[in-house]
């Protein structure tokens, strides 16, 4: 499968921080790639370093086309929604609108004014009149307007209610299903999204932890509750994490036979969540603390 995004070697220093230390990956085309990881993880200097708004070192290529030199032939490839509006609030919904046409040749209105149709967001309002979830949606619809091959958000739901996040999500999903573009969405809430994912990379202090296909997941992880008088007999078999639910020992493992462990309890795959919080608090995965890059929230 073609990959749009190649990083190789990322690396990115403020100073003494390093706030991406030689991260690697790529992303398959027609996908839904969830870049997962705590606040100040990495995260978002990953996303500026793709869409070339920052210098650093190593190579990030999108449709072929190095990121920090090619910004400009990129942005007719890329829309991007970012974790704070950045629309003016004196512009009113259907100036902004005539403005997206006026200056995208890949634009359609028709389609803009289909996503709003299903929304509440009066025409005539000016943005700084709407509510939060009013301007994420108005903003999804002018990006899911603009004909482009990549699809990047940051924590676009971020500080919205579950009633517009469940919107947000259903219109984006549809969308893709439409028009099979490709996206890659950066979270730390996975629940919300790990239905949608198709692939997933966990960052935590500017490294990369995993870096897997779903579908991949659950020949490669599982859970195991442990029965009544099984737990050293799991122990032995060196699970990555554990963890008591109801006093009950409840352990992750990764590349164990299913038959082996069925015979110590109830055995599943693990939710993409839990093998975050898994991969994330495991003894290895543990520091000295975690490093906040400049314009990341602590």
């Amino acid at each position: 499968m073609a990959s749009i995004v190649e990083v190789r070697g990322l690396t990115k220093r403020y100073g003494s921080l390093t706030a991406l230390d030689d991260v690697s990956f790529s992303v398959p085309a027609g996908r839904i790639f969830g870049l997962i990881g705590r606040n100040g993880a990495g995260k978002t200097t990953l996303l500026k370093a793709i869409l070339g708004l920052t210098s650093y070192q190593g190579s990030v290529r999108v449709f072929g086309l190095e990121a920090s030199r090619d910004r400009a032939a990129l942005m007719s490839e890329i829309c991007f929604i970012a974790d704070t509006g950045v629309l003016p609030r004196w512009l009113r919904v259907d100036h902004a609108i005539d403005y997206v046409q006026g200056v995208h040749p890949r634009f359609d209105r028709a389609r803009a004014e289909a996503v709003l149709a299903g929304t509440a967001i009066p025409r005539r309002a000016r943005i700084g009149e709407l509510s939060k979830g009013m301007i994420t949606q108005l903003h999804l619809a002018l990006i899911l307007a603009i004909d482009a091959r990549l699809l990047v958000l940051d924590e676009p739901t971020l500080g919205l209610d579950l009633i517009y996040r469940r919107q947000f999500y259903d219109t984006l999903l549809s969308d893709y299903l439409d028009k099979e573009r490709t996206i890659l969405l950066t979270t730390h809430q996975v629940e919300e999204v790990e239905n949608l994912l198709t692939d997933v990379l966990f960052v935590d202090r500017g490294r990369v932890v995993l870096d897997a296909a779903v579908e991949d997941l659950p020949r490669r992880f599982l859970q195991l509750e442990v029965a009544a008088g099984k737990r050293e007999a799991a122990n032995a078999l060196k699970p990555f994490y554990s963890r008591e639910v109801f006093g009950r020992p409840v352990m992750l493992f990764e590349n164990q036979p299913r038959e082996v462990l069925a015979e110590l309890g109830e055995v599943r795959p693990p939710a993409i969540g839990d093998l975050f919080v898994a991969k994330l608090t495991a003894p290895e995965a543990a520091g000295d603390g975690q490093a906040v890059a400049p314009g990341e929230a602590a």
